[in-house]
Formats: C-alpha cells, structure tokens, sequence
C-alpha cells in the first residue's frame, strides 16, 4: 500500500519521486487536547485497523463503465487528463460568463479538489475584482463577495446596500429568493467587527431560511438545512463534499465532468489517507505508551484527523503523518495533569520539562519518566528532520512551547486543588495556551517550512490573533461540550463553570449564550486577520483556519456523550466510496 500511495502523491505533486516514505518519529499537528471524555468514548488500535480492514477500500478503482478494475496507470493517465480537461473548461467558462465562471470556482471548492486548480482560481477571481455585478442579482453579488474574500480581497460589504429599504433594513421580496438568500447567508460568515450590515444579513437569511424550510421540497430543504448547519467558510469542505456531490444537480456539462474528476480523486486521496493510519498505528504500537500509560487516551485515529483535517493538501502526506506525533502528546499530558497525576507530581513534572534535562528525572515517577523521555525523543527526531529539510533549527522554539503548555496546565492544576475557580477571564486567557493550538501552530510552521525567520517565529510569542481566535474558539467549543449542566464531572473546569460561580443569579442557559456569541466574535476576529497582511505562508494560515473549522466535529456532543458529525467525517473520509 505504501508504494501505491506514494504513486498517488505523484499526481499531487509530481516533483515526488517515486520512493517510499521513510518512517517518521514524533510530531504533527493538531490542537489542544479534548477534555476528559468518558471511557466509552476510548479508541484503540485494535478498533482503528478493525475498521480499516472491514471497510471497502477504494484502493482498486473500478471503470464505471466497463466494470472492470484498471490498472494503476490508466487511472493515472486518464485521471491526469480529466484533470487537464476541466482546467480548460473552467477558463472558457469563466471567459464565456463571468457569474457561471464563479459557480463553477464555487463547485471546485466545496468538492475540497480545489488545490489541482489555484492558479486558474487566483487568475480568474483577480479578474473578477473589476466586474461590476448586476445589482439586481442577489446570488451573483453575495457569491462574488465571499469568494474574493476567501481569496484574501477586502471587499467592502456596501455591495449589499442596493438591497435595503431605505430604513436600512433588507427587503422583504428577498424571501422569495432562496438561492439569493443562501449566498447572503454563506457570505455573512465572512462579517468581521464592526460590520453591521453582515451582521443584519446573516440574522436576515438565516430566520428567511429557517421559516421556508417547511414548505420547501426534500431535494432543496436539504440544501437549505445544509447552508444553515455548516456554513462553506466554518466548515471543513472534506466534511461537506460528499453532501455536495449528492446534492448539486444541473444540466451543465462541467458539472458531469467535475463529478468525474472528483469522484476519482476523492477515492486516490482516501487510500492516501488509510495508508498514513497505517503508519501511525505502526509508530504508535512501537512507542509502547498505550501500556505504560494505561490511564491516558488510546486514540491514534482521532489524533490523525486532526491532521487530516487541517493540512488537506494530498502532497502533505509525510507532513500529516509527522503532525500526528506531537498532538498525541498534548493528549497524554493533558491525561497526566487531568487524570493521573497528584499536585506534587505535577510540579515536579513540570519544573523537569522547563528545565528539560533528561538526566535529571530521577525523582519522577516512572510513567512521568517514560512520558518525559518518549517526548524528548519525538521534539529531537521532528528537529532533526525540520533541520535536515528546511536548514533551520526548531529545537529551543519547541522546548519553549511544551513548558508553556505544562506550565498552563499546572495553573488549570492548582485551581482545582484548591477548589477555588478562577474568573472567567482569567480562566480564558490561560485557556488559550491549555488548548495546545500554540504547540500545533509551532510545529506546523517548521513542518511546512515556508518563509521561517527568526522574526517570522518570535512573532508567534504574542500569540498574534490568527492563533489567539483559533485557540479561543477551540477552548469555548470544548467547554460548551464539557458543560451539559452546572453538575459536570471532572477537574477540567470549563469558562461556562467559572461564568456561572462570577455571575451569581445567572442562568446556564444564559452563560451558554453568552459563549456561543463569544465564539462568533472570535470568528470575526479571526476573518479580519485571513483579510489583513501577515508574515506567514499561504499554508499556514489555511492549517490554522482549517483547525478553527474542525473544532466543532471534535466538540459537538450529543446527549448520550458521543461525537455522531466525527463519526460521520471519518466515514465518508476514511471508509465510505462515492456512486455516480
């Protein structure tokens, strides 16, 4: 499977030369550690590759037609010219017709295939910047409005002016505009602060969406329920496009032959994808620690998806695998400091890892000693490939930022020792480096190795709000998961907990309501950053965006404690092929 996955990365990139990929050590991507999670919710190896094995793979493609399984080189060959093929198309398309051009940039990116065609992407909404939009076309306006503004642009958000009364507000003939109505929805979660037309607009298209879903057909109630629940900019577009494969329906002949390409590439990325579990279910059985730290999570295919998830890129493969490492960590500490481990211990467990000195851990006890050393070894071997890779040294930036993950765990520690809960936004801010998203971010950037500098990295020691937001959202997800009422268990603690014990007389529900309009406002500010210039790459603010969009199939528990949109995006990504 290996040197088949490494013959799919060709397409992908094909500088790649074809060899296998060699075994990587610690050190991946992905954020702060869930809370604590009930035992049934624990994962295993044996449960990971029992699913693998029972689940159809795509690895052998099957010819449509003919029904018969090709050979690896015609599905290259013929999917290389698919892919070469809809290139053309999409550029006459969007010669031919500027708004069917942006319908077609809209298809590419909600089947999550968009990276086969970014210059053609970039070329053709550059163009767009100049087009005047007829303002009597709410789809064409809102579409064109929030694609540039994915795309980096600053559009001004008086584009939607011409469709207000003028006492400001949205005109009513808008209800019957349910195609209009889905583009203003989807382009109001690009608003940053102080925008108060988007603000207006998504409050607008989300009660006119919500009231026509009872007279609406199946076919579109489902499209508008899909708008409404996973908007495309919060959303993982992997997560959403197999919903959109079913869904999308039309007579355009490019709409046929994007299918295809998908379709085809959904099944390559997807044996892509099984391959890497493969290999850190490997890494994980060889480090041991699920037998040292029988009281630490066992989850090495929820850690990947993390990974999985933020560096989509199908290129990345090694990176993904690489990324994987480090988060696992930032679970097993995370189960130290929550589950195992008495104050004392954790003192000192933490005095060890900011002196960071493996001969000088005698006095800990042996599963902090077994943990400390199999962290060390992970930080050198992911330093010595960044080294090797990029020319620069990662080693002291890392060694940094786990001592300022423990140290942030230890405080979580000792108020709860204490029985005491902290104020709530005390709690946020030192919630903010429990999360781990500063960890990930550190790792990342020296993993994908673009532009690092000196003055590129000690930026990320202000905690700049791409990486601010992002942690932020992450730890009020996680504690709305965590606080299903004022009786939660656990020594996790929660910002709702800590709302409630600041504002005597409030209601959880109203402290509820209260995070979620934080979250939102942190998305805000995390728009305003994906708008404004930044010393990091492209990819870089693409893995930190993708992790915000992840967050909430992570968090989003339902009654009975379990993850059903989780299961579902590990499905469709992992197990589950696509019919025509």
């Amino acid at each position: 499977m290996a040197s088949c996955s490494r013959a799919f990365l060709r397409i992908f990139n094909p500088q790649i030369a074809p060899k296998k990929i060699s075994h990587v050590s610690h050190s991946n991507h992905i954020q702060p550690t869930p809370r604590k999670q009930p035992t049934s919710q624990k994962w295993s190896i044996a449960q990971d590759l029992s699913l693998l094995s029972s689940s159809s793979t795509p690895i052998e493609l099957i010819n449509y037609e003919t029904k018969h399984t090709k050979t690896m080189d015609d599905i290259f060959v013929q999917h290389s010219q698919k892919l070469e093929l809809f290139r053309h198309v999409l550029r006459n398309v969007a010669e031919l017709d500027a708004l069917e051009g942006l319908n077609v940039i809209d298809a590419v990116q909600r089947l999550g295939i968009d990276y086969h065609f970014q210059q053609e992407i970039d070329e053709i909404l550059h163009k767009q910047m100049n087009i005047v939009s007829a303002h009597d076309d709410l789809h064409e306006v809102a579409l064109r409005f929030r694609l540039l503004r994915q795309q980096g642009y600053f559009v001004l958000d008086d584009v939607f002016n011409n469709f207000k009364e003028s006492n400001g507000m949205f005109k009513k003939a808008l209800g019957e505009d349910i195609k209009g109505l889905m583009s203003l929805y989807e382009a109001s979660q690009l608003g940053t602060e102080g925008e108060d037309t988007l603000f207006e607009a998504g409050k607008f298209s989300g009660h006119l969406l919500k009231t026509s879903l009872s007279h609406l057909d199946h076919h579109q109630a489902r499209i508008v329920g899909n708008t409404l629940e996973n908007p495309h900019h919060k959303t993982l577009a992997s997560f959403m496009a197999r919903k959109f494969f079913v869904t999308s329906q039309g007579t355009n002949t490019w709409l046929n032959l994007l299918k295809e390409v998908a379709k085809t590439d959904f099944s390559m990325v997807q044996s892509l994808h099984q391959n890497e579990i493969v290999q850190i279910s490997k890494w994980w059985k060889e480090l041991g620690l699920a037998k040292e730290l029988k009281f630490a999570r066992d989850q090495p295919l929820k850690w990947y998806i993390w990974a999985m998830a933020c560096l989509t890129d199908p290129k990345l493969s090694e990176e993904r695998v690489e990324l994987t490492k480090p988060i696992s960590f930032i679970y097993l500490i995370d189960d130290i400091f929550d589950v195992n481990g008495t104050l004392d211990e954790l003192i000192l467990f933490t005095e060890a890892v900011n002196r960071w000195d493996i001969t000088a851990i005698d006095h800990l006890p042996d599963y902090m000693k077994i943990c400390l050393k199999a962290l060390d070894d992970i930080t050198n071997e992911f330093s010595y490939k960044v080294y090797k890779r990029h020319g620069w040294n990662p080693l002291q930036y890392l060694k940094k930022m786990w001592a300022s993950l423990c140290n942030a765990f230890l405080v979580e520690a000792k108020w709860f020792a204490s029985g005491k809960l902290p104020k709530s936004e005390e709690y946020l801010k030192n919630g903010i480096v429990s999360s781990g998203v500063i960890v990930i971010v550190v790792h990342f950037l020296f993993l994908l190795g673009q532009n690092i500098t000196k003055q590129n990295v000690e930026v990320l020691n202000d905690t700049p709000a791409i990486i601010s937001s992002t942690a932020t959202i992450l730890r009020l997800w996680d504690d709305l998961g965590s606080a299903k009422d004022e009786n939660q268990d656990g020594n996790d603690g929660s910002y709702v907990r800590c709302y409630l014990e600041q504002h005597q007389g409030c209601s959880i529900e109203e402290a509820r309501e209260k995070t979620v309009n934080m979250i939102s406002d942190e998305w805000k500010k995390l728009n305003r950053e994906l708008l404004s210039p930044n010393p990091f790459p492209a990819t870089f603010t693409s893995a930190s965006l993708n992790l915000a969009r992840m967050v909430p199939l992570m968090y989003n528990y339902d009654g009975n404690q379990c993850l059903p949109s989780l299961k579902e995006y590990m499905k469709s990504m992992l197990y589950e092929t696509v019919s025509m």
